[in-house]
């Protein structure tokens, strides 16, 4: 049984309806997920707290347009004693009050291991060649290459997000001043609009005010969600402060999103009710 969306409007939101029971709307669902055993389907457009190792469990299989996701890097570090330490230590200084996030303290064979854990659940919620897009700096590019392509998907290329000079300078060194999106498939990938996006991105990762300490520029995101399909689904299993899902309410596509951080829901559900208007355009972005 699919998921499908209909155009019917309930006090100026949109509502979910199911094939073989015409007319049937969902009602809105609450925040947090149901308690108690029993197998639920998650709604669309909405925030879920909990583990996405369980909470991707209960998509419709075949329901997801696009996952685009942040997931932790675990790359704080050159040693087991560097990457122990919290992300606010190792990202930006323990002086800022953003808030802790979990999961960025595995060594890269653990790391590799997890995502074998969860790419194969959000590949089983995706629609035959929806695309598949998962954030990595370049200490982790080749486990997440590997991982993807392990658990069924179909790798079809690297982003490059240049953060410009907003990148701390290195002495006697390279700045490390890009960031990496790898991008694949689930299966044949068959473009679902008319786009041609740049596959290079340049901007500043302080373009904006910041509400987690690894967030990503609205901007960034809606130029990724470009190549999927419009008014679709959106998977972000690691939707942190809820970028993605202002990124897919600007755009105009849906959103299933979960943060394993109960702090967190409270910023996204008040940047969800205040969506702003565009930054500014593609073209503008890219140039």
């Amino acid at each position: 049984m699919g998921l499908v969306l209909s155009a019917a409007l309930a006090d100026g939101h949109p509502v979910q309806q199911r094939r073989g029971a015409p007319g049937a709307v969902l009602p809105r669902a609450r925040l947090f997920r149901p308690k108690g055993g029993e197998q639920v389907t998650l709604e669309i457009d909405r925030i879920y707290c909990g583990d996405c190792l369980d909470l991707l469990r209960d998509i419709e299989p075949g329901t997801v347009d696009m996952v685009l996701t942040d997931p932790p890097y675990s790359s704080g570090g050159m040693f087991r004693g560097d990457r122990m330490r919290k992300p606010s230590e190792k990202y930006i200084g323990s002086k800022i009050p953003y808030l802790e996030f979990e999961g960025d303290n595995r060594d890269q064979r653990a790391f590799y291991l997890w995502c074998r854990e969860w790419m194969p659940l959000a590949r089983r919620a995706m629609a035959p060649s929806a695309p598949f897009a998962i954030f990595t700096d370049w200490r982790q590019l080749p486990t997440i290459t590997d991982a993807i392509q392990v658990s069924g998907l179909v790798w079809l290329g690297v982003f490059v997000w240049d953060k410009t000079n907003s990148a701390r300078p290195q002495k006697g060194r390279y700045c490390a001043q890009c960031e990496y999106v790898v991008w694949g498939a689930n299966g044949v990938f068959k473009p679902a609009a008319e786009v041609y996006p740049a596959g290079l991105f340049r901007q500043s990762v302080f373009v904006e005010e910041r509400l987690h300490m690894t967030s990503k520029p609205i901007a960034l995101l809606e130029h990724l969600l470009q190549i999927c399909k419009p008014g679709g689904l959106v998977l972000d299993p690691f939707i942190g402060s809820g970028s993605t899902a202002v990124a897919c309410k600007r755009t105009g596509r849906h959103y299933i999103g979960m943060e394993i951080v109960p702090g967190n829901i409270p910023i996204i559900k008040e940047r969800i009710a205040n969506v702003p208007a565009p930054l500014f355009s593609f073209e503008e972005a890219t140039q």
